[in-house]
């Protein structure tokens, strides 16, 4: 009886037969035995053409030259090899084993694995696809399938499918969804009332947060150990919005502050009623420090002199008075001239205002008054004509007209 070959080329030796070459036909098996445990074979893909074109690996009995009996197999170039199109890479029927098998080649096209002939399942590494898979042979004898093994036993990590890691220490990770698919969200989600944690080594557990360039980003920080803190912060509710910062300029509306400080050293002390001057009935609170005070009776005391600083007006042919913004004023007359009624935004009735107005070196000037001002008998005073001498005058709005109610003439100033 002659001898036979495996699937995987192992020759078989029947009794009788190779008589005086068992010795080197049993170091040949043993030479295969070792190249189909750890083989390495590097095969070059077929780069004719282009589109998917196909390379077979060969099984050879009782030789060492078939590409398929090797344990590891680069497919492609060490380099690697540039291919142009989609390739396909079969292997022989029957065979039952398995392969690790990298994918070295460059390009932007898919290499797949399959049985030579039938219908069974095919591994295929995609277009971005560069690493290592490793692969089953399942030798059924219509349709020999080729099957991708998961790397690890139960419950490590995989290749493909679904997972779940436990303990396991992941160094730079990159999570694959977010980068192929648009808007991916990463969804973090503990059990019960747990929590992620960041945790610290020599520094503060720390969270960036980047620009959309991820040339800067700002930084989301725990308080250091020394200080001891253990609590909750909860975000703002409401509508969108933006966290306040200690050290930059920002807007408060409709917030309650509780003791606050000016200055970090001043506290504010003042009820809202004593800040609230529109309704001095309601104060009734006085204090010798406050200088200004409201009692029950709505009489408001002043402790201090009322100051209101002289302003000097701008001379000119027409001279025109601001009496809200400098209701004491001067004027030096260089000529002839006409008061304007009294300007500002607004004046009320009961406003008082006083004018002090000096002649200049030559003196004689005189001033028209605006129908406005209202004086005794409809007739305005006659000024000091000395030269340097001054008039004071002194009107309180009724609502509709400034009433002279005090003039002081011939005045030394200096």
């Amino acid at each position: 009886m002659a001898s036979t070959f495996t699937n995987l080329g192992v020759e078989l030796m029947a009794t009788g037969e190779n008589a005086g070459t068992w010795g080197n036909k049993t170091n040949a098996n043993l030479n295969l035995a070792e190249q189909l445990l750890g083989g390495f074979k590097i095969q070059t893909l077929n780069a004719a053409g282009a589109g998917a074109n196909t390379t077979a690996l060969a099984i050879a009995d009782g030789a060492l030259t078939g590409a398929a009996q090797n344990r590891v197999i680069i497919l492609g170039a060490v380099s690697p090899q540039a291919i142009t199109g989609n390739k396909i890479v079969t292997f022989p029927l029957l065979t039952e084993t398995f392969y690790f098998i990298k994918n070295s080649t460059s390009g932007a096209y898919t290499v797949q694995l399959k049985a030579v002939s039938g219908s069974g399942a095919t591994v295929t590494f995609s277009a971005t696809d560069k690493g290592y898979k490793v692969v089953y042979l399942d030798g059924v004898a219509t349709n020999t399938g080729v099957i991708e093994i998961p790397l690890g036993e139960d419950g490590d990590v995989t290749l493909a499918g679904t997972q779940t890691l436990t303990n396991k220490t992941l160094t730079d990770p990159i999570i694959a969804n977010i980068l192929s698919v648009s808007n991916g969200d990463v969804n973090l989600a503990p059990n019960g009332t747990g929590h992620a944690t960041v945790k610290g080594n020599t520094n503060a557990g720390t969270i960036q947060l980047n620009c959309e360039s991820n040339s800067h980003g700002q930084q989301i920080k725990s308080q250091p150990h020394s200080a001891s803190v253990t609590n909750v912060m909860l975000l703002p509710a409401g509508a969108d919005s933006t966290l306040l910062s200690r050290v930059s300029t920002d807007t408060l509306t409709n917030k309650t502050l509780t003791s606050p400080k000016i200055n970090d050293t001043t506290a504010i002390t003042a009820t809202g009623t004593e800040i609230n001057y529109s309704d001095l009935a309601t104060l009734g609170t006085s204090a010798a420090s406050k200088v200004f005070t409201a009692d029950g009776n709505n009489l408001t005391k002043i402790s201090g002199a009322v100051l209101n600083i002289q302003d000097t007006l701008s001379d000119g042919s027409t001279i025109t008075w601001n009496v809200i913004n400098s209701p004491v004023a001067f004027v030096t007359l260089g000529g002839n001239r006409t008061m304007s009624a009294p300007s500002g935004s607004t004046p009320a009735a009961g406003q008082f205002i006083s004018l002090l107005v000096k002649q200049d070196g030559t003196g004689g000037r005189t001033i028209t008054w605006n129908a406005v001002y209202e004086f005794p008998s409809d007739t305005a005073p006659t000024l000091t004509a000395t030269a340097n001498l001054g008039d004071i005058f002194s009107f309180r709005y009724n609502g509709s007209k400034w009433l002279l109610i005090g003039q002081t003439l011939a005045l030394t100033l200096s």
